[in-house]
């Protein structure tokens, strides 16, 4: 990588910049936190002077270093930063702008918002865990694409980063796995909102690393000689490798800097006057001198030439079709392969778990798509998430295309984030139903990015049976289905399942979740002409007099046409729907909705929860489902118990009748 190995600018000129429009806008927004982006500045300074490598004229181009705010809050370091580096849609009235209303620079950095911007960050842990899958992401892609791909992913983070669970599973997972170009910097200023940190910890971080095996190096983060030294012992490092950067926070403000109250509010006219002094910094508010400009200009400078480097090399090399493809992402290939699946299973009618149909379907769509990443959390055999020829990463060997994620379903979801991110792979990675609460927070910020990563859920209702409640999800499909932007979708059989795993490959702007079962339901549909999943609901059996709809979803579209049965016995038609994914069908049409829904009584049947069911229901329709959490036997048992069968529907619909 392009190297700046002689100090060409004044490295204490452009971090004082740093502060000057941290200081500025913070106090023109008169909310945000000074205190991070003045503390780090000159590590900042020191990393974008002589080492990364970004091209504000290509902000996407993919060999770029990825660079991370983890600590989120200290946003203004990062808009500063871009900023000064000259990104186009970064000028000065954006920082002007700070927290303000239509403005890209949103008081945490938002992916989307701004070029430059890599991940949302905020929600502290979430930066350094995604950063994880970015690094991770670029390791694989240098196994397939060696001269292509050859970057570092750089992280600054906080105590507060540090201090959130998700930090260890993320670090252990980076340990494990060598993932040699991923580079921590921390800030280490020992302050959080409380106070000192020795208020609530009492870690030794730089153990916790080595433990986790990583290196560990430290300089004083306000001696740029000291920083840069570290910095270039990281650069050769065979693992990841974390540097402690000792700071004071708020560094610059004579008064305030040291102690919490810089954290999150403005300085103050008064403080800034005095920082300004301190500093030797004469200008005026929002003032940069050029001197500061031409530094970073250099720092872009060398990123365009790198980046043409690159974009030379691209054109003759071998692999150049294969990386282009990889970048698309474009799922048509799977389109006629996948139809000779679903024509198949038409023909063999398979009776399956929706799980084992899943597997079945992934066998189609990996082979299709090179692209693909698989892994699960720790949850192969029971998720089903690895194909026939999937080899597994291990540690320093990235040709594979399968992740052992361990027991760390957080850390699992924002990595798959991160790699979904970088740009050459699709992720997906499974886990159990109830386990989704703790993928939640990744699942929120995919969702709140618009990334398309896949959220694999097994084992979906009480149907697990006898590993009893804790196991046994009963709101989480509502909980997730509350997440904008997410797209859920609950196949009935295993034609449904193929459909959905079409539905995810094909998403662009958000992620998709499937909820698959452990107990065996058989095949209802009777055509696969059409996607029908992707409409996110249709009438599977139709009723010609439709005196009555009876609307499930997954494992309990079969208890459905059962209870059609019934009724017919009686001389009630009843029409089923299938209704996968509430996301999809909402989008449809109103005509089309209305159609799939009928004008009669409806009865919903879910093994959940009703939450989320009066988008199809009405407050005179009946629901059969959950009412509360589950229990352990088996599973025929327990939906016996728990009244959802197929008579319990079809006494629904009856009572409904004679009202």
């Amino acid at each position: 990588m392009n190297v700046q190995t002689t100090v060409t600018a004044d490295e204490r000129l452009m971090a004082h910049a740093i502060r000057a429009l941290t200081m500025d806008a913070v106090q023109k927004a008169n909310s945000g936190h000074p205190g991070m982006p003045m503390g780090m500045a000159d590590v900042a300074a020191v990393l974008f002077n002589r080492f990364i490598t970004l091209n504000p004229a290509a902000h996407d181009w993919p060999d770029r270093d990825r660079f991370v705010l983890s600590a989120g809050h200290g946003s203004m370091l990062l808009y500063a930063l871009n900023h000064l580096l000259g990104y186009p849609d970064m000028g000065m009235d954006q920082l002007q702008s700070f927290r303000q209303w239509g403005a890209r620079t949103a008081g945490h950095p938002e992916y989307g918002h701004a070029q430059g911007v890599e991940v949302t960050t905020g929600p502290l842990g979430q930066g350094i865990a995604t950063a994880v899958g970015m690094a991770l992401a670029e390791r694989m892609g240098a196994a397939r694409f060696p001269g292509l791909v050859d970057h570092y992913t750089w992280v600054i983070a906080g105590d507060g980063c540090l201090m959130e669970g998700i930090s260890q599973e993320a670090i252990d997972l980076a340990g494990h796995l060598k993932l040699s170009k991923l580079i921590v910097l921390w800030d280490d200023n020992r302050i959080t909102i409380d106070g000192d940190t020795a208020l609530s910890t009492s870690v030794d971080q730089g153990a916790r690393f080595r433990a986790s095996g990583w290196k560990v190096l430290t300089c004083d983060g306000h001696t740029p000689a000291e920083i840069a030294d570290a910095i270039e012992e990281a650069r050769r490092s065979d693992r990841p490798v974390m540097i402690a950067c000792r700071t004071l926070i708020g560094c610059g403000a004579p008064n305030k800097q040291g102690g919490h109250d810089v954290h999150g509010a403005p300085l103050g006219p008064d403080e800034i006057a005095a920082a300004r002094a301190h500093l030797g910094w004469p200008h005026a508010p929002f003032d940069i001198p050029a001197e500061v400009y031409a530094a970073f200009s250099r720092v872009a400078s060398r990123g365009a030439e790198a980046h043409r480097d690159w974009a030379a090399r691209l054109s003759v090399s071998p692999d150049r079709a294969a990386f282009l493809a990889a970048q698309a992402a474009d799922s048509a290939a799977l389109t006629a392969p996948m139809a000779a699946f679903k024509a198949g299973l038409l023909a063999d009618r398979p009776k399956v778990a929706t799980r084992k149909a899943s597997e079945m379907a992934l066998a189609v769509v990996n082979a299709a798509l090179p692209f693909t990443l698989g892994g699960s959390a720790d949850l192969t055999g029971s998720n089903l998430t690895r194909t026939k020829g999937m080899t597994a990463v291990t540690p320093g060997e990235f040709a594979g295309r399968y992740i052992h994620y361990g027991i760390r379903e957080h850390g699992m979801a924002a990595a798959m984030n991160g790699i979904a991110l970088h740009g050459l792979f699709r992720p997906y990675g499974g886990t159990f139903m109830a386990f989704a609460d703790y993928c939640r927070p990744a699942i929120r910020l995919a969702a709140l990015m618009g990334v398309p990563t896949v959220f694999v859920m097994t084992h979906d209702s009480i149907g697990l049976g006898e590993d009893g409640p804790t196991h046994q999800p009963v709101e989480h499909l509502a909980s997730l289905r509350a997440i904008p932007n997410v797209t859920v979708l609950r196949p009935c059989d295993a034609v449904e399942t193929a459909e959905a795993w079409e539905v995810a490959m094909a998403s662009r702007d958000r992620p998709v979740l499937l909820a698959l079962s452990r107990q065996n339901l058989p095949l209802l549909r009777r055509d696969a002409t059409e996607n029908m999943t992707a409409k996110g609901g249709y009438v599977i059996r139709w009723a010609e007099r439709r005196d009555v709809t009876l609307i499930a979803t997954g494992s309990e579209v079969e208890i459905a046409c059962a209870a059609a049965d019934l009724l017919a016995a009686d001389g009630i038609e009843a029409a089923v729907v299938s209704l996968p994914s509430f996301e999809l069908f909402a989008a449809q049409p109103e005509a089309y909705r209305r159609s799939v829904l009928g004008t009669g009584p409806r009865v919903g049947v879910e093994a959940a929860i009703r939450m989320g069911w009066d988008a199809v229901l009405r407050p005179e329709d009946r629901f059969v489902g959950m009412t509360g959490f589950g229990a352990s036997a088996p599973a025929d048992r327990l939906y016996r118990e728990f009244g959802i069968t197929a008579e319990a529907v079809a006494a629904a619909a009856r009572e409904m009748r004679t009202k």
